[in-house]
């Protein structure tokens, strides 16, 4: 391979200069014998990937005399072969040398003997008990000189043979899912060693006397500050200093997992990998959701915000993407990119691929389509890189010396491993192989405008607040730190029931997100009154400084949508009311269903007709100045009110010369997104892009370069096919798609002397400016081009000049599934 570059710029990832999407697929080398390499690769190939990512373990390379990179003593070690003949096929590499990997290995990657040699490197957690999994304190002194032993035997390998110095290695990843081992098992590191940099920290911040009175416990007295860290505050301090301690916890935290991920990519650069791009992968999907992935945005931010040639990607495991679980990794891509600068792209780095059988025990057959429907939505938001995980599957070679765990490999899940991946370990190819390959072709055939695009959003975006997700800690007798906690998860992000991002979402608005903690290194963090609606998912807890920008940003002209609790309290749990004071609301009863109690609301005549609808939970506001537009029905009290200088008009009470228009909706109103609409056009939000159509799971989102030429894009995650109308501008199409199908459709794209205003079928490629392709389904057609240039098509198709130009069209019943226009 020549040399080439990799550069971040303007969110967008420039191969070469020239904006590109990589897709790419994991390969483990380490699980396969070096005969079955090219195998995989050509497979991956076949798919229409041009990239293979790989994690490089510490444990399978760390050998008695040292590391084997070049399978002297396995063939499974034979990292430099694997480079080789993916640099062949002319595939890019995504390293992911860790030193933590995870991928269901012993110890998530690293070798036995660390936890043997470095006894102090294992945390202690809540109540001085060591940690229950295999993580360690990233920055203990014993451990974290191995891992610099490691990369130093590993990076110069990788730099060797990066693509400035014509190899194939694109991106370099630092270790894996950071924090993630320490928040699924609530396992704070508070080692003496942590601690007494948390005193320095701490006295720091708030000095001595701020510091006591903070948390109960003097950073000068070691004894007594680990003890009253251990408990989490509940030795003998008060509510407010357990909340304290708490968050100040999870704020440390992060500061040690930015110095941890910053000294990687030091050391990295110091052996010679310094011409490609660092990422950062995150955690944070549970249980078949995304609602939890903002906590790994959270931990792990500091480390890559800001930070050229450096970016972060996502891991997520959702399953089939539905309309429950659509919003959920929307959100999580907005949410990734309201933390990046203006250079730094979103990618996935895990981006699950396969059946999703990870037990072997059927429990789970994720259908073919859902890798396409995930795809499609990722790459609409930004994602310049897809690393389908797992693409293909392996064995777990046995360790070189036995443990006597059960069975003696180098991973738990057995001898055959990635059995739900889309090529299975024995090399055949699963159910979710042509689906896979199918993403793909839809992302080749836009590739050459969506590169070079962004999403275009309408006048709304949704708040972020990163504090909101510093919930991973909470000591076991900390009964007001768990409430807090609950309160967070159910009210924020998403909204109650995620029925504000649902609601976004599913009636047909894109939006980005904002860093409400204004971060400076957070693109477009600004709130700035004459910009779009700030939609903000509000716990009754929400930070001083978030309120009183908002308080600015409303006094200013901005407009607000709050949506759940109207926030009453600092993160620390003492009382904060600045935003509420600024609206001119109280809350006066907050209302619980339970199963003996039904709250029910009911809109008021500015929605038109509308039923009375049950909900979970509601707020008596008081309100005077503002017009109402929900009541509780059992009590007649205001549960959801507009304010601002319109609505208070509207309301005959007096107006409020410098108030910005601010609707609150103190309850989790159905998802009956006729009735969200209305409220987001009371904030003044309208649809750019309008499909209307009778079901409800059409996400409609378009991108657009800087000449004007557009990508419209279409998914419906709906199981049932949907008819609509969609109008771009001054076009209106009628148009149809499948269940659980999407579609991207080109506008404006500029020929040679002509411009393909429309085409109800995708591209299938760049062609030239004299030919465009597009993918033929099965569904009939048209395509408009304007041009005096002489059009021809084949077959079937016809094409028909008439005043405005060409109109291409083509029956349903395709005998061919790519479909060429030649102008001359």
């Amino acid at each position: 391979m020549t040399a080439r570059s990799i550069r971040l710029e303007r969110r967008r990832l420039l191969v070469d200069g020239v904006p590109r999407i990589l897709m790419a697929g994991e390969v483990h080398y380490f699980r396969l014998h070096r005969e079955d390499w090219a195998d995989r690769l050509d497979k991956l190939v076949a798919a229409g990937c041009d990239a293979v990512a790989s994690y490089m373990p510490w444990l399978v390379h760390e050998t008695a005399d040292g590391f084997d990179l070049t399978g002297e003593s396995s063939e499974y070690r034979d990292l430099v072969g694997f480079l080789e003949l993916a640099a062949e096929r002319d595939l890019l590499v995504i390293a992911r040398p860790g030193p933590f990997v995870m991928a269901e290995l012993k110890n998530e990657g690293l070798p036995f003997r660390i936890y043997r040699e470095h006894p102090d490197a294992v945390p202690l957690g809540w109540d001085g008990k060591p940690a229950s999994s295999a993580t360690l304190d990233y920055l203990s002194p014993g451990y974290l000189g191995e891992a610099e032993r490691w990369y130093g035997a590993i990076m110069p390998v990788l730099a060797e043979r990066l693509v400035s110095n014509g190899g194939p290695i694109a991106a370099v990843q630092l270790d894996n899912e950071v924090g993630m081992l320490s928040w699924v098992t609530n396992t704070p590191e508070l080692t003496d060693r942590t601690l007494a940099d948390l005193a320095v920290w701490a006295f720091q911040t708030w000095g001595r006397e701020g510091s006591i009175s903070r948390y109960g416990a003097d950073p000068d007295d070691p004894a007594g500050w680990a003890s009253q860290w251990r408990a989490g505050g509940t030795l003998d301090g008060t509510v407010a200093q357990q909340l304290a301690l708490h968050h100040d916890l999870g704020a440390h935290h992060r500061d040690r997992y930015a110095r941890y991920l910053l000294r990687l990519r030091d050391v990295a650069i110091a052996h010679g990998v310094d011409d490609v791009p660092f990422l950062v992968n995150l955690h944070g999907t549970y249980a078949g959701r995304g609602r939890h992935f903002p906590i790994g945005i959270s931990q792990l931010s500091k480390s890559y915000a800001g930070v050229p040639q450096m970016t972060s990607g996502s891991d997520h495991y959702i399953g089939e993407l539905t309309v429950e679980k659509v919003p959920d990794l929307y959100v999580m891509n907005a949410f990734m990119a309201a933390v990046h600068d203006a250079d730094q792209p979103i990618t996935s780095l895990e981006f699950e691929a396969g059946t999703g059988d990870y037990g072997e025990d059927l429990s789970s057959l994720t259908s073919p389509e859902t890798a396409e429907l995930k795809t499609r939505l990722c790459v609409a938001q930004g994602n310049r890189l897809v690393n389908y995980y797992l693409f293909a599957g392996g064995h777990n070679p046995p360790l070189d010396t036995p443990v006597g765990d059960g069975n003696d490999r180098i991973a738990f899940t057995g001898e055959r491993h990635g059995f739900a991946a889309p090529v299975d370990p024995e090399g055949r190819l699963s159910t979710t192989y042509a689906g896979t390959a199918s993403a793909v072709r839809a992302v080749r055939g836009a590739e050459h405008l969506l590169a070079g695009m962004d999403e275009e959003y309408d006048d709304v975006v949704l708040g972020y607040v990163p504090d909101h997700y510093l919930t991973e800690y909470c000591h076991p007798s900390a009964s007001v730190r768990r409430d807090q906690v609950g309160e967070l998860e159910r009210y924020r992000g998403m909204g109650p029931r995620d029925i504000l991002a649902r609601a976004l979402l599913l009636g047909g608005y894109s939006f980005r997100a904002v860093d409400m903690s204004g971060a400076p290194t957070s693109a477009g963090a600004a709130l700035d009154p004459a910009g779009p609606v700030v939609a903000l998912a509000t716990p009754p807890v929400l930070g001083r400084a978030i309120q009183e920008r908002l308080a600015a940003f409303v006094r200013g002209g901005g407009r607000l949508l709050l949506h759940g609790r109207v926030p009453v309290a600092d993160d620390d749990g003492t009382p904060c009311t600045v935003l509420a004071d600024e609206l001119g609301v109280k809350v006066d009863d907050t209302v619980q269903g339970t199963p003996h109690y039904f709250p029910s609301v009911r809109a008021t005549a500015w929605a038109g007709p509308q039923p009375e609808v049950r909900v979970g939970m509601l707020e008596h506001l008081v309100a005077p100045d503002a017009e109402i537009l929900a009541v509780d029905v059992a009590t007649g009290a205001p549960v959801a009110v507009a304010t601002g200088a319109a609505d208070a008009a509207a309301a005959g009470a007096p107006e409020r010369s410098a108030g910005g228009r601010v609707v609150v909706m103190a309850c989790d109103y159905p998802c009956h997104l006729g009735f969200w609409r209305q409220v987001f056009e009371r904030v003044g939000v309208q649809r750019q892009i309008v499909a209307e159509g009778n079901t409800p799971g059409l996400v409609v989102t378009s991108t657009a370069d800087a000449d004007g030429q557009r990508l419209v894009h279409l998914i419906n995650v709906a199981p049932v096919a949907q008819t609509f109308t969609l109008t771009v501008g001054d076009v209106v199409l009628e148009l149809g798609l499948g269940a659980r199908e999407g579609l991207v459709l080109p506008f404006d794209v500029r020929l040679d002397d002509a411009i393909l205003r429309w085409s109800t079928a995708e591209l299938d490629g760049r062609g030239d400016g004299s030919t465009v392709l597009l993918r033929r389904s099965s569904a009939g057609g048209s395509a408009r081009i304007e041009t005096t240039r002489e059009v021809a098509v084949d077959g079937d198709v016809t094409a028909a000049r008439d005043e405005q130009g060409w109109l291409i069209s083509w029956p349903a019943g395709a005998t061919t599934d790519r479909l060429t226009v030649r102008l001359s």
